[in-house]
This record gives C-alpha cells, structure tokens and sequence, in this order.
C-alpha cells in the first residue's frame, strides 16, 4: 500500500522536526537524552515490516534516504549539534545566553539621522550663516542582552544607553559655541532575521552659547525640552539595504516644543567586515518632522565611504547634504541649506 508508507514515512519526518527543534543547540544531555541505538531501533521499528522487494521509503528509489548528519553515527555520540540543525531549531535554542557589556547593537543608529548619539564631526558651509562645525560628542553602547553574542546583526533581546552633546561652532569667528542640544536616552531593542524594533526613552534640551550670547544680546534664549518615548521599526532588504520608521511622543515638554515627531530613512551601508584598507560605499537619506513645525521638519543625504569591524562598530566619511529647519533646537523654527563634509564613527 504505497500511499500507506508514504504517510508513516511522512509522519516519522515531522516527528523528527519537531524533536529536532526543541533539542537546545549542543545536544541531548542528562539522563533522558536519547542514545544512539535508540535512535536506530525506532527506524528498525518503523520499517521492519516493509513487504519483501519494496523500498522502505517510497520517496527514494534507493531504498533509506541518506542518513542525516543529525543523527549519531556512533553509540554514545550527541544527538545533533548546532550547525547539523541551525536552519531548523529557533534562535533562542542557537546558543541565545544573557551578556553583560555584550559586544555590538540590535537596532543600529540611522545613518543620516543629526540627533542620534554617536561620535561625529561636520564641516557645513550655510547661505546665511557662512562656515559652521557641527559636532556630536557620544555614542549609543549595549548594557545587557539575551541573544546572540558578537557579530555585525546579532539576534535577540537588548538594554542600550546612549547619550551626546552636540554643540555648533562658528568657524568665521574663532569657533564660538553658538548653541549646543544634550541627549540621554534607554533603548530597549529586540532584533530575529532581517526586523528589528525598538521601544526607548530620552531626554534632549538645548542650550545657547555664552560667546553667541555675548555677541547678540538682544537674542532671546528658549528653554527647549522634550521627554519622549519612542518605538521605531527596521527592515533589512538583503544584508545591505535597510528601511525603518519611527515615531515619538513626548510627555513632557517646553519651550515650544509639541508632543509627536516622526522620522523615516534608508540606509545602504554593507554590513560585511570590510578590513584596513578596502572599505565600501555608504548612502543614506533620513527625513524628520515634528509637530511644532506643522509636520514639516529637514531631510538629511549622506553618501560617501565606511569602514565596519567584525562586531559592526563603523568609521564613515563622505559628503552630507541639510535641507530643512536647524537641527539646533534653540533656532528650530530657522530654515537652513548646508552642504559639508563630515566624518562618523558608530560603536
């Protein structure tokens, strides 16, 4: 009866699937784990009958199909490791492990993003205001994880803290600070396969710059503000190309700030080590609206060159071009075009 063998043979494979995907990644242990002879006898079991002549398993001419490098070849041998069933087993039961300073980040900073923490430096040159630095002095670093360890896109569950200072200063005069915003933040960040999402906290306030003040006296300072909880989305197309959207709302705020803010962006940036001295291409686009500006708000294009460690950390340099109003929230309602050069380094 054919159609009889083939739903036992079906039934054994689905059986084997689902063992297989519940064995956590290093194998059986302990006293219920399963031997190798048991293994064999319940094939032997299952086939032992097979009318004379036929094949065992109607699926292969050849009789048996070929035994699986998950299955154990000698008495005493594991039942499977990791890399004979990685494709089928979960993450969770491919070595996931809590870490303390784990190494790397599950949801990485966007490219183009001006208010993201990082270390970064950019020499803008702008209509009205002539030459300026734009510096962010931070970084965003995992605190603990249960997940995947080490890697440029590791898996799993992590706590980030992040924070920066970002001041302006004014080239054509002896690089006065002419304002400066400050940011703290906690992300909480869960990534599996190409989706990463994000759920955090942070905290930004802005500040004008003593020399600036001394300079224009009638400049009236803002005292800008915001508390805001965030939720963003990432989306890997392939391993280069990644999407993402996210929205905050703040339940705190002054100095004309408003409650929601929007940002959405692409990042093309290869996520494989690159080495000393080859490198890759980079480009990224980032827009950001905010409700006190009636859901306007700036658009960021980066392009240029990276280089990225084994754990994802990454040193860019390139081309940046501003359209919008200023990312220095002290003027955030002043529309600005700058076009620089700049330098990024991400952990």
């Amino acid at each position: 009866m054919p159609t009889t063998w083939r739903i036992l043979f079906l039934a054994e494979v689905l059986v084997g699937l689902a063992v297989t995907s519940a064995l956590p990644a290093q194998g059986l242990v302990g006293p219920s784990a399963l031997r190798a002879d048991d293994v064999a006898g319940l094939h032997l079991a299952q086939f032992h009958a097979a009318p004379s002549g036929r094949s065992l398993s109607p699926l292969f001419d050849d009789g048996l199909p070929a035994a699986s490098s998950a299955l154990p070849s000698q008495p005493g041998e594991r039942f499977g490791t990791a890399d004979s069933y990685s494709s089928l087993a979960p993450a969770m039961d491919r070595g996931w492990s809590f870490q303390l300073l784990p190494e790397g980040l599950i949801y990485h900073s966007y490219l183009a993003g001006v208010k993201e923490s990082r270390l970064a430096s950019a020499w803008n040159y702008e209509k009205d205001w002539g030459w300026m630095w734009d510096v962010t002095l931070g970084g965003r670093v995992g605190i603990l994880r249960y997940g995947s360890e080490g890697g440029s896109r590791p898996e799993g569950w992590q706590l980030d803290i992040e924070g920066a200072a970002m001041p302006r200063l004014d080239l054509e005069h002896e690089r006065d600070v002419i304002a400066a915003d400050f940011r703290a933040g906690v992300p909480l960040t869960f990534g599996r396969g190409p989706y990463q999402t994000k759920f955090g906290y942070y905290h930004l306030s802005s500040h004008l710059g003593d020399e600036f003040m001394l300079r224009f006296p009638d400049v009236e300072r803002i005292n800008y503000s915001r508390d805001v909880l965030v939720w963003g989305h990432s989306l890997y197309w392939g391993d280069d190309l990644r999407f993402y959207a996210e929205a905050g709302w703040a339940f705190c705020s002054d100095g004309g700030s408003e409650p929601w803010e929007f940002q959405f962006g692409i990042d093309y940036s290869p996520v494989a080590a690159t080495g000393c001295l080859r490198g890759a291409p980079f480009a990224a686009i980032n827009w950001q609206i905010q409700q006190e500006l009636d859901y306007s708000g700036r658009l960021v294009v980066q392009a240029g060159w990276q280089w990225r460690g084994a754990t994802g950390r990454l040193f860019r340099i390139g081309a940046q071009y501003f359209n919008g109003k200023s990312e220095q929230f002290e003027f955030y309602r002043d529309y600005e075009e700058k076009i620089g050069m700049a330098i990024w380094y991400d952990f």
